[in-house]
């Protein structure tokens, strides 16, 4: 019998915040919580409970990985370096984030053309609501759950300390 083939995530690359492709394989082994985020938004202040998870279960595995997304009432209109700027000023962000990205339609990233695809929305719907909907996906590259938008941050935990 064959092995087993690596999970399609660790396939993906994505353009980081700084404008250089990162492969997600760099992240194998790690527990991912994977969110489109926007500056704008009445979500916004999530940033805060997701650097807060970032901070206290990066030692034990976890990274979460910002992709911004301007598809959403325009809410994130600035470019990269304006939104690395108001992150850490406004947030003090440290977790990886990533170059704005569409996560609905034609032009989607093919990350979230797969997240969306391993795990439909409320009925099954695919397509991303708004912003700060989240992925877990497990230590070993395959989605574990997708929570709402309004789930907040420090809600996850409970999902978190179990696949760690």
């Amino acid at each position: 019998m064959p092995p087993p083939t690596d999970p399609a995530i660790y396939d993906f690359t994505a353009t980081d915040i700084d404008g250089q492709p990162r492969s997600l394989g760099e992240f194998r082994g790690k527990l991912l919580l994977i969110v489109n985020v926007a500056s704008q938004c009445g979500f916004t202040p999530q940033y805060e409970g997701l650097e807060t998870l970032w901070r206290d279960y990066g030692p034990r595995g976890l990274v979460v990985l910002g992709f911004p997304c301007d598809q959403f009432g325009h809410q994130e209109p600035g470019d990269e370096a304006q939104i690395r700027q108001f992150c850490s000023l406004n947030y003090d962000v440290t977790f990886p984030m990533f170059a704005k990205v569409e996560v609905n339609g034609d032009n989607a990233h093919p990350l979230w053309q797969w997240l969306k695809a391993e795990k439909g929305g409320f009925l099954g719907i695919g397509a991303i609501k708004w912003n700060f909907s989240k992925f877990l996906v497990g230590r070993d590259g395959r989605v574990l759950r997708r929570f709402a938008p309004n789930d907040k941050p420090g809600s996850l935990v409970a999902d978190i300390e179990a696949a760690l």
